[in-house]
């Protein structure tokens, strides 16, 4: 049975898991780490990306991240190419360095964020690199120590965290310290590095006694949360599919939508294509970013190239674009 596509937009939290190929290492040393770390800081603040919780262990990783514009598929294939290129170059070695699809659970963030930031803020201590919660304060590798001030990420949401346990810093961080420490001893939690029904209700009993009493949850191995919030997420991504598809059967590409842009703004094509950060220029590039990314599915890299921008630039344009667009009432056809 092949592999369902992955589902994202904008604003989506996601639990992502990368592993090395056949169980390999994918970080041999501290400055392996700190690199990873690097990059991971930089690419999560160029895409706007919002990350609560990761965990760096050997063989592996964590994130919980919330995406911005720009996709996850996006942000994952800057971090992990250029994580294996630089791992690759300073131990000697070619080939893939991590497995061909890394795993990403879209997740209900009212029941799931805190139980994941635990989750995965906990990776360590199982995994025998530190031996107790004080070492795992002074952790470098994980947001863990960030969240409790011993360490300082910039481009982690520390402050989201803390919101949910108390307002004033010191007793958010000894409250989130309580709360952490009563996972110890709740084991792998297998429920929570994947979705489908059996994990978002609860294991077999549950799925089991909702069966007898004839209830029917909607469910989804992409998707860690209840069957209404499963159902949002699919509807949500069926009514983008199915606009994609009528776009498409119209002949609506990116090159018609710069036409169409071009006449809604009194241009030419040519003049559009011109560099410049003249208002009415930006005010166009941006509608075809919108209209293209948003509507038509199209990769920012594809528009990047296509304007001379930045894959930043392009995020920019697409939010800028939605506002335009809504403003004025413009319509793609």
């Amino acid at each position: 049975m092949p592999r369902k596509s992955r589902i994202d937009a904008p604003g989506t939290l996601h639990h992502v898991i990368v592993r090395g190929i056949e169980g390999r290492k994918i970080f041999e040393d501290d400055k392996d780490q700190y690199d990873f770390i690097k990059r991971l800081g930089l690419i999560l603040t160029e895409t706007q990306t919002e990350c609560y919780a990761w965990a760096l262990i050997p063989n592996h990783f964590h994130l919980l991240i919330r995406t911005g514009e720009i996709s996850l598929s996006t942000v994952m294939r800057r971090l992990l190419t250029g994580h294996a290129i630089n791992y690759n170059r300073r131990h000697q070695r070619h080939g893939h360095l991590f497995q061909n699809r890394y795993k990403s659970i879209i997740c209900q963030e009212d029941t799931y964020l805190l139980e994941l930031v635990r989750y995965i803020h906990l990776n360590p201590l199982r995994a025998n690199l530190v031996d107790n919660l004080n070492q795992l304060d002074k952790y470098p590798f994980s947001g863990h120590g960030v969240i409790m001030g011993k360490h300082k990420q910039s481009w982690q949401n520390r402050k989201l965290v803390l919101l949910y346990f108390n307002e004033k810093i010191v007793p958010a961080k000894k409250a989130y310290k309580a709360f952490i420490k009563q996972g110890v001893d709740q084991g792998p939690r297998e429920d929570l590095i994947g979705g489908g029904l059996i994990r978002s209700v609860g294991g077999w009993t549950a799925v089991s006694e909702m069966r007898k009493a004839n209830i029917h949850e909607k469910s989804d191995e992409r998707i860690l949360g209840d069957g209404q919030f499963v159902a949002q997420v699919l509807s949500k991504s069926q009514e983008s599919l199915e606009r994609r598809s009528m776009l498409k059967s119209k002949k609506v590409d990116v090159d018609y939508i710069v036409e169409r842009v071009a006449k809604l703004l009194n241009l030419t094509v040519d003049e559009i294509h011109q560099p410049g950060k003249y208002k009415h220029l930006v005010m166009a590039r941006s509608i075809i970013c919108y209209w293209a990314v948003r509507e038509l599915g199209e990769n920012m890299s594809v528009m990047a190239k296509r304007f001379g921008l930045s894959i930043v630039a392009v995020s920019k344009s697409v939010k800028r674009g939605a506002e335009i667009v809504k403003s004025k009432g413009y319509q793609i056809y």
